[in-house]
């Protein structure tokens, strides 16, 4: 085991940090804020292939598939964090993104010990969602061999979904097993082998990406404007309103007549706005666009001889 750790990237030291627990909390401080500005360096390195891979992402999404994370320890709860995020930013649908941890939810706050050496349990976590293969199975690892996320990736690429292997060392067992390997290398942690530091800000990074990216090829915002948003508290509908307000330039009565008409839904209410339909109209519009406003406002104008916008 010790011979393996030697080998990565990640559990490497640097003769620089030998003495930082002799340093005032100002030198620790740049010295963390240092470490952590070599990060987007890292993920700028792997760009081509982490479009390249939320493209095919967003192809088996568009087919109805599921995004699943799959991870342990902090890579578990990195993908947690960017699954459950995705319903209230993207209204997606219950089950369409998922998160799954080593060991279950209660690791998500407490290290369940022996779960990520489990690939037979990743093997069954992933059964218990019936795989297809218009699902994505992203395995996250910092090392790259943790054996829950390997097992995890080598079981749904055997059951024909696409995989993906993000891991924070090259050459890794997990990007070998995945179709779509994402090695983000960022080198040694300011505590060797601490991987919640800077491998876990290079996840945080890339799972940003490939939900937000996807979720953007899918339709989910018009320009930079979060038209998908699911308004389930006091913050979320005034977002609401202010997304129809900066959409559209209509005044705060037609705004509140319009999201009323849709029940809330944003890219309704901008879609009877902008092109003078009715709520009804506005829903068959974007059916018939596959969710797409932009392209939906296009069809009304076509439809109707107006500008496009």
């Amino acid at each position: 085991m010790r011979d393996q750790l030697a080998t990565l990237a990640t559990e490497a030291r640097r003769p620089d940090q030998a003495d930082i627990d002799r340093r005032s909390t100002l030198d620790l401080a740049r010295a963390m804020n240092d470490n952590d500005a070599e990060v987007p360096a890292a993920v700028a390195r792997a760009l081509p292939a982490i479009a390249a891979a939320i493209d095919a992402v967003a192809e088996r999404m568009r087919r109805g598939g599921r995004l699943v994370y799959i991870g342990a320890g902090t890579a578990g709860r990195m993908g947690v964090l960017d699954a459950s995020e995705c319903p209230p930013t993207f209204n997606t649908a219950p089950g369409q993104v998922v998160g799954l941890i080593a060991g279950g939810d209660g690791a998500i706050r407490t290290s369940v010990e022996g779960a990520e050496d489990d690939d037979r349990q990743a093997a069954a976590d992933l059964d218990r969602l019936d795989l297809r293969p218009e699902d994505v199975v992203v395995g996250i690892s910092a090392s790259g061999r943790t054996p829950y996320a390997v097992g995890a990736v080598r079981h749904a690429r055997a059951r024909g979904a696409l995989t993906l292997g993000l891991a924070a060392n090259a050459g890794s067992a997990l990007g070998a097993a995945a179709e779509h390997p994402l090695e983000i290398v960022t080198g040694p942690e300011l505590v060797s082998g601490s991987t919640r530091l800077k491998a876990g800000t290079a996840q945080k990074l890339v799972l940003n990406m490939i939900s937000t990216i996807t979720m953007i090829r899918l339709g989910k915002t018009y320009g930079d404007l979060m038209v998908d948003v699911r308004a389930t508290n006091a913050k979320l509908r005034a977002r609401s309103r202010r997304i129809v307000a900066l959409a559209t330039g209509a005044d705060e009565g037609d705004i509140e007549d319009a999201l009323s008409a849709t029940g809330g839904e944003v890219k309704d209410a901008i879609l009877m706005l902008l092109a003078g339909v009715g709520a009804a109209d506005a829903a068959r519009l974007l059916t018939d666009a596959g969710g797409h406003l932009r392209a939906a406002l296009e069809a009304s104008a076509a439809r109707t001889g107006g500008e496009r916008p």
